[in-house]
């Protein structure tokens, strides 16, 4: 059976639970509102791509030829920040959003670690997995599907929405709670599948800096090299899960109600706009996802760190 002591020094990628909980939620919460301003541009105009479903294979126009047009179009008639457009939501669920994603993860781990205290390859994508599930269900549907609702109202020539508990009240008034929740399968399939790739990287690649350096199992990273780790992580779960995550916008959409369920949306999108419609946002999502890692990585190890000194452990 593991000491305490071995499982808080377990793993740099799940610190909520190796400093107290209500340490690790207050530090992913401030973690997490950073790291969305900062690249929150990026989702909204992979958003806004994914949104776009004109089609060269039906002779239909799109509204954005490419980021950059995305990006010229929305500042020329919302202004700069048009581009934070759908911001607060994400705000206002970073918190949980973190909280349910580390807790779950540390908490899966303390299960799946062999006696080093270490996770093996299969037990690194099953708890990755299950984090993920987890925050999908609890924290990211709903905020997910009001942001992608808030986006693609200001695509309209008269926008419904006039802010974020405004815009919550019309959905839940119109749609229910119910309303909140499109694209649950969807949302847990990205969601599952981006923290079993996320963790698994960085797990991997942490193992593999500490034999290298021959520093012990244990072993805090540098800053900058965990910085570089969470952009291949970031990289590898773009690439492997974007055609979810294209699929999981539609059915948060304003009009995802022409689609009967999740299959039936990836079958419209492959037969209305071919398979490269799967993987539309995947540049400005690859500059969002690459900097959220690692940036998330990163920083929160640093009020960790700071939390260590001034608000000790009992």
């Amino acid at each position: 059976m593991l000491s305490t002591q071995r499982r808080r020094d377990v793993s740099a990628a799940a610190p909520a639970a190796t400093t107290g909980g209500l340490r690790g939620v207050i530090a992913g919460g401030i973690t997490g509102a950073i790291e969305i301003c900062i690249t929150f541009p990026t989702e909204f105009v992979k958003t806004q791509l994914q949104l776009d479903e004109g089609s060269s294979r039906r002779g239909e126009a799109r509204k954005f030829n490419g980021v950059i047009d995305c990006v010229k179009k929305t500042v020329h008639s919302r202004g700069f920040f048009g581009l934070y457009r759908g911001l607060s939501v994400l705000l206002y669920g970073s918190i949980p959003k973190s909280a349910v994603r580390f807790g779950a993860f540390e908490e899966l781990k303390k299960y799946a670690v062999d006696e080093r205290g270490q996770l093996n390859t299969k037990t690194r994508l099953l708890c990755g997995l299950g984090a993920g599930l987890a925050e999908a269900v609890f924290a990211v549907t709903p905020m997910e599907t009001v942001k992608v609702k808030f986006i693609h109202d200001q695509g309209l020539a008269k926008p419904n929405y006039r802010g974020f508990f405004h815009g919550v009240r019309e959905i839940i008034r119109s749609e229910g709670i119910r309303g909140t929740y499109q694209g649950l399968t969807a949302t847990m399939l990205k969601q599952g599948s981006n923290q079993a790739i996320r963790f698994f990287v960085m797990e991997t690649l942490k193992e593999k800096y500490r034999q290298y350096t021959m520093k012990g199992p244990n072993a805090p990273v540098p800053v900058l090299i965990t910085g570089v780790f969470g952009l291949m992580a970031g990289a590898a779960s773009v690439f492997g899960n974007t055609p979810l995550d294209v699929v999981k916008t539609r059915m948060q959409s304003l009009e995802a109600s022409k689609y009967k369920n999740t299959f039936d949306c990836a079958v419209q999108i492959m037969r209305n706009e071919g398979p490269l419609a799967f993987y539309k946002g995947t540049v400005p999502r690859l500059g969002r996802v690459c900097a959220d890692v690692a940036i998330t990585f990163m920083i929160y190890d640093k009020f960790i760190e700071a939390f260590n000194r001034v608000w000790p452990n009992k």
